[in-house]
């Protein structure tokens, strides 16, 4: 299976924040070296616009084939049809059919190859269209509320007191692994009644967007350094 490691350059909410030092080694660097290690992936692979990252991504030991085209590294372009655009030209420039790919988001440093593996043995043991890594929210999904300009609460579910304890536990997609069948990710969805949920602790699930989640990844580095 090959591993893609989509890294655009521009970032609006933490500029650079791909190949920032993250406790001396640029974030990337850490999710190259937890691919490497997979008993699963036989090529990682960096789709990138920046040829800066590149050279770094290629000093880490990740492939960088072909840089990605200006249209699918805006803003706006849709990181699916990145995918889709990766494994297609990648198929074509080898002659190959690859038949399923994980992705590995860069801004998941603390995800662990034992986290790779597990998702994509998941998803080989239930022949599925999609595996996704979820980690489970701490507070009900009934308390979150929309805030309108002038402060004002809205209610988006139907008000109701209750403890905490007897609320239905709920998971999101922590962005840390995406393992799809490629047949399946043409359609350009990520669920199917054949997509299953890998559960990931709190701790490897950090996901950074901005300076606070950066400097939270880099304390708890150092932290398991220590340990």
């Amino acid at each position: 299976m090959i591993a893609i490691i989509p890294a655009r350059g521009g970032s609006k909410g933490l500029p650079g924040k791909n190949i920032k030092l993250l406790d001396g080694k640029p974030m990337i660097a850490y999710t190259i070296e937890a691919a490497k290690k997979s008993k699963n992936i036989d090529r990682v692979i960096v789709s990138t616009d920046s040829k800066e990252i590149a050279e770094i991504a290629i000093k880490f030991g990740a492939e960088v084939p072909f840089l990605r085209p200006e249209h699918l590294a805006t803003d706006t372009a849709l990181a699916v049809d990145n995918y889709i655009y990766t494994i297609d030209k990648i198929n074509k420039d080898n002659n190959t059919q690859e038949e399923s790919v994980v992705i590995l988001q860069p801004t998941s440093p603390l995800r662990s190859t034992k986290d790779i593996d597990g998702a994509i043995d998941l998803f080989k043991k239930k022949n599925a269209d999609s595996v996704i890594s979820f980690c489970k929210e701490n507070h009900p999904i009934k308390w979150h509320k929309n805030i309108k300009e002038d402060g004002s609460i809205v209610s988006i579910f139907e008000d109701t007191i209750a403890n905490r304890q007897e609320e239905v536990p709920t998971y999101y997609p922590n962005g840390a692994v995406f393992v799809f069948n490629f047949s399946f990710l043409k359609f350009k969805k990520y669920y199917s009644e054949k997509s299953y949920a890998f559960i990931m602790n709190r701790l490897n699930s950090v996901d950074i967007d901005v300076i606070d989640d950066f400097e939270y990844a880099e304390f708890l580095i150092k932290k398991r350094k220590k340990k």
